[in-house]
């Protein structure tokens, strides 16, 4: 990506080497989770799901959050200043399709960069959770150290695959703007686990959608913004973290019933809808009778 010509976010809240920060709620790593919700692993499951689910798990009703690091990496590292104009390019990006396709305006969330442990409005959010969108206080999480985990754990490195990772949460805050997520939330309280997970798969497919318009629409407004071979590194990361291959890999089978993010040929499919349409009304996932 060409990114030198780019606008940084004002909406970056940099809190490495702040210390373990203490939400309203306790919660556990993923890591103690069963292995049915390894995918939670990556790419922002609600986090309430997860500290729920594991708390259910291991019985425990609080739980003491890792201390954060100490900070080492300066404010204007390159992996803050790659954040934070990926983010001022999709604040940028969604701050013209709302309005031009849904007559609405667009309120931006904060990105908060941490390290090891921080509060949320969802409760104590942990490096181990991977990235995640709160919608309680309207924030992305992210530990940059998850660039390097993408690279070295699935092969999946590069500019566009990294950004895909912000824009894939960034589309969770779009359902939260538009009231899809509320009413995701209000569904899968009346349903089955496996029910449920049926619907979080299609939230999560929605939100790959949606970075696929943002990077449709992204590349109308600057047609030198992605070089060759970007689009595709963005695919190959949508396909390395299906949950059918993190099962696999995990496990060594698949257990199609506890998928809660899809598999790698549904999270391909919709992120290139998005990426080839560039219409939000493309991404309803939920209208949809197959997903892939």
């Amino acid at each position: 990506m060409r990114l030198d010509d780019e606008q940084e976010s004002q909406n970056v809240e940099d809190r490495r080497g702040s210390g373990g920060g203490f939400g309203g709620r306790a919660t556990i790593g993923i890591g103690t989770i069963v292995v049915a919700l390894a995918a939670s692993y990556f790419f922002g499951i609600d986090p309430r799901e997860i500290i729920e689910g594991s708390q259910m798990i291991q019985g425990q009703t609080q739980s003491q959050p890792q201390r954060a690091p100490a900070n080492t990496a300066p404010a204007n590292d390159p992996k803050i200043v790659f954040t934070r104009k990926v983010l001022g390019n999709i604040e940028h990006t969604w701050a013209s399709v709302f309005p031009a396709q849904l007559n609405r305006q667009y309120v931006a969330p904060k990105l908060v960069v941490f390290s090891g442990a921080t509060a949320t409005a969802c409760g104590t959010g942990q490096t181990a959770m991977g990235p995640f969108y709160c919608p309680g206080d309207q924030k992305v999480y992210i530990d940059l150290e998850f660039y390097d985990e993408l690279q070295r754990k699935f092969g999946a490195g590069g500019d566009f695959a990294q950004a895909y990772v912000i824009a894939h949460e960034v589309g969770h805050h779009v359902q939260n703007l538009l009231g899809i997520s509320e009413q995701f939330d209000a569904a899968r309280r009346r349903v089955s686990e496996a029910q449920a997970n049926a619907l979080s798969v299609r939230l999560e497919l929605q939100a790959d959608c949606f970075a696929g318009v943002w990077a449709n629409n992204a590349a109308k407004a600057n047609q030198q913004l992605f070089e060759p071979g970007d689009i595709e590194q963005g695919l190959k990361a949508a396909a390395a973290i299906g949950d059918d291959r993190l099962q696999q890999q995990s496990q060594g089978r698949v257990v199609p019933e506890s998928f809660t993010h899809g598999t790698s040929a549904q999270r391909v499919y919709w992120l290139r809808q998005g990426l080839q349409s560039g219409d939000v009304r493309k991404c309803d996932t939920f209208s949809a009778k197959q997903l892939s």
